[in-house]
């Protein structure tokens, strides 16, 4: 059976007693977030009355709305969908959320459309911060053929296109009550959109909604007829990111989830708007985890964080401790995230850096971020940022590439080959998941070859290393084998040299050879080269033994 598009349109009135904040948190961060995950949802934007004149809205004229774009209306009555609507995936939050709301869900089938030259698709991200206003027209007609057809005609022949000559303008598109929901009545709904300035008072405005022929479909044909206006409020992506003072400690609770997401009331690294913790899937399937601190400004510049292998995004948390107590970094965005290889479930395709590179967009298209602000990376994460401003300089302002090379060592694949087999020899397994995992043996070499001597002072700094130490021993062990492939073979110089993103090569001073390599490739980058840095008394990850000295750098870096 062919597939029949459409629309879920829900309207939604907070009653008293629900904080607008909780209504924000879970609507943004539990309930849209989680449909955009279904493959069929293919948008969903939320949008808030500008036709109440002052008033409050109320359960008859309402203030929220939200519209989502269905690829198949069937997909509706099918499980996938239905899970969500109750326990265990519809949270206690949702269910004590929702009892506090007047919720109108309606479901229609796509009858035509129509646009401008000037339309663009919102949900695409390059549009994020582009508004529009919504004229949503209902109508009820006689019942037969000649009615509906009578109806059909006039906005085929006239009303649509004298609509497109109301400056503004941007698309008509035209639904029908869907076949799916039975017991509803008929009805018709026109969604017209229209730029922010626009001409909604205007003369061709008038023109388009006073002819003759509309008059006698309002008086013959139409039986019953209600319009609202609106404006773009949010744009859902498949993943949350609304970050407030005031957020819920919650956790998702869908047990087939690959990762809990949960929502914190205050953030670790001294910021005041909360943090969320989630996942992505990429496009072939691999699941990464991330973690969203920072300012609550929803257009406040981004920062992402890129790994080295083996290890979780825990390696930068001294680091944003630091990075957040200066004033001048208060109004970022911090975006770090466990890399392709970290877990098992790390997709279909083999694993380069070009692939690690299009991880990073694929986080940024996710949360909706046209382009990062400065993306920081260590050692094969330092490789695949430098990789990212070489292939999507359109999509990152400025990066940092700590303790890397621009093309993989002779005999690469050969070392980390070895490694392999020490760890397949090992079989360690992880006590919860039964999951095999890299080991011990494994970790106490790697991470022994990681941080300089004197970093082993029995202090704070060796429990660090030792925290480290366990991230490498816990690591999937396929997943290991598998993102350990993009170091056997790579070569980015040849794109450097024509690079023009603002860039900075930085080593642990310690890091053997690496201090003089990155000094070479900083100057071979660019037409006038890059800046380059040490963090003296520091190993291959400079952020993990001296981080107030890194967050100088950075900060440095950042505003200079």
């Amino acid at each position: 059976m062919a597939a029949v598009p459409g629309i879920l349109y829900v309207t939604m009135q907070p009653k008293d007693g629900l904080p607008i904040e909780q209504f924000h948190d879970w609507y943004n961060n539990e309930h849209g977030p989680t449909r955009l995950r279904l493959p069929f949802c293919e948008n969903g934007f939320r949008y808030r009355a500008n036709d109440l004149e002052g008033a409050k809205g109320s359960e008859t004229k309402p203030e929220w709305m939200a519209v989502y774009d269905i690829t198949d209306m069937a997909e509706l009555t099918k499980e996938d969908y239905l899970r969500l609507r109750g326990p265990p995936v519809k949270t206690p939050r949702e269910a004590e959320t929702m009892a506090k709301i007047k919720v109108d869900r309606k479901l229609y089938d796509f009858v035509e459309s129509r646009e401008s030259k000037e339309f663009k698709r919102l949900e695409e991200v390059e549009n994020e911060g582009q508004g529009n206003v919504l004229v949503a027209v209902f109508c009820e007609i006689h019942p037969g053929p000649d009615a509906k057809n009578e109806f059909d005609k006039w906005y085929r022949e006239e009303h649509i296109e004298m609509l497109s000559k109301v400056p503004g303008w941007l698309r008509t598109r035209r639904f029908i009550t869907s076949s799916i929901d039975t017991g509803a009545p008929v009805e018709y709904l026109a969604l017209h959109e229209y730029a922010p300035n626009n001409g909604l008072a205007g003369p061709e405005f008038k023109a388009a909604t006073s002819t003759k022929w509309q008059n006698e479909i309002m008086t013959n044909t139409v039986l019953n007829k209600r319009r609202r206006v609106y404006d773009l409020y949010y744009t859902f992506g498949a993943a949350p990111r609304h970050l407030a003072p005031n957020l819920s400690n919650w956790t998702s609770t869908d047990p087939t989830s690959p990762v809990l997401t949960k929502t914190f009331s205050t953030s670790a690294v001294g910021t005041n708007a909360g943090a969320i913790e989630s996942f992505i899937t990429t496009a072939d399937g691999a699941i990464l985890p991330f973690r969203l601190d920072g300012s609550d400004d929803p257009n406040a510049p981004l920062i992402i964080l890129d790994n080295s292998i083996l290890v979780t995004y825990g390696i930068w948390d001294g680091f944003l401790k630091s990075f957040f107590t200066s004033p001048e970094n208060k109004g970022y965005r911090v975006l770090r995230f466990d890399k392709r290889g970290r877990s098992s479930a790390c997709g279909k395709k083999p694993v380069t850096v070009d692939l690690l590179a299009s991880d990073i967009i694929a986080l940024l298209d996710t949360l909706r971020i046209k382009k990062a602000a400065l993306v920081i990376g260590v050692s094969l994460g330092g490789a695949t940022t430098l990789n990212v401003a070489l292939k999507y300089p359109e999509r990152v302002a400025a990066f940092v590439s700590c303790d890397t090379n621009s093309s993989s060592p002779a005999g690469n694949s050969k070392a980390w080959g070895e490694r392999i087999a020490m760890s397949e020899k090992e079989s360690a397994t992880a006590a919860d998941s039964g999951e095999t995992i890299v080991g011990q043996e494994l970790a106490e070499i790697t991470v022994s070859r990681w941080f300089v001597k004197s970093s082993y002072d029995g202090g704070e700094t060796e429990k660090k290393i030792n925290e480290v130490k366990e991230m490498v021993a816990m690591n999937s062990r396929e997943g290991f084998k598998k993102s350990v492939e993009a170091l056997f073979e790579y070569d980015l110089r040849p794109e450097m040299k024509g690079s023009r993103v603002k860039g900075m090569f930085l080593a642990g001073g310690g890091d053997g050879v690496l201090p003089k390599t990155m000094k070479d490739m900083a100057a071979e980058y660019g037409s006038d080269g890059a800046k380059f840095g040490i963090i003296e008394n520091a190993g291959h990850l400079p952020m993990v033994e001296k981080p107030e000295e890194f967050a100088k750098v950075v900060t440095g870096f950042l505003h200079s």
